[in-house]
């Protein structure tokens, strides 16, 4: 292995290069709201319906988070990129304006998202300094008229005006 792929700061700038959808991965936890942005979230399987997202072993969000019974992932928006700095941001702020609302079995899901899923935790690996969630997908809505947030190159991006919708 090169020197420059051990380099952290290389390493996240060709990362970077790879756009990818946002997530607020959300439940509630003592009957509050506790979420947190990810940008790791992938399709796995359509049979049994599996969902993935990378999660730092250090993050004091997911050690709660993992406990919960159910989980909210919600397909940020275009205009999302407010929120999700503030998702990012200190855990005592991430909900204080935000629009959500949690299922009966306490998953939270965010309004004006292009897409949401309710998972329950199937399995996690341990990869380096990451987790791999595998996630059981047991409800599921898209929005087809709401643009994706993209992130890319450390910035949000939104999807080019104009661009071919895709038929439903």
């Amino acid at each position: 292995m090169t020197a420059v792929a051990t380099d952290s700061r290389a390493l996240r700038a060709v990362f970077g290069a790879f756009p990818t959808g946002v997530t607020a991965v959300a439940a509630l936890v003592g009957g509050r709201p506790l979420g947190l942005a990810a940008s790791s979230f992938t399709s796995v399987s359509l049979a049994p319906a599996l969902v993935s997202l990378c999660m730092a072993t250090t993050s004091g969000t997911w050690s709660e988070l993992r406990r919960a019974e159910r989980l909210g992932i919600s397909v940020l928006g275009a205009g999302h990129g407010s929120l999700c700095r503030q998702l990012a941001g200190p855990a005592d702020g991430r909900f204080t304006g935000v629009d959500w609302r949690a299922t009966a079995d306490g998953a939270v899901l965010l309004d004006g998202a292009s897409a949401w899923f309710e998972c329950a935790v199937d399995r996690e690996i341990r990869a380096g300094d990451h987790d791999i969630v595998l996630l059981r997908v047991l409800d599921l809505h898209a929005e087809p008229a709401v643009d994706p947030l993209v992130f890319h190159a450390s910035t949000f991006r939104s999807l080019a005006p104009g661009a071919p919708r895709p038929t439903p």
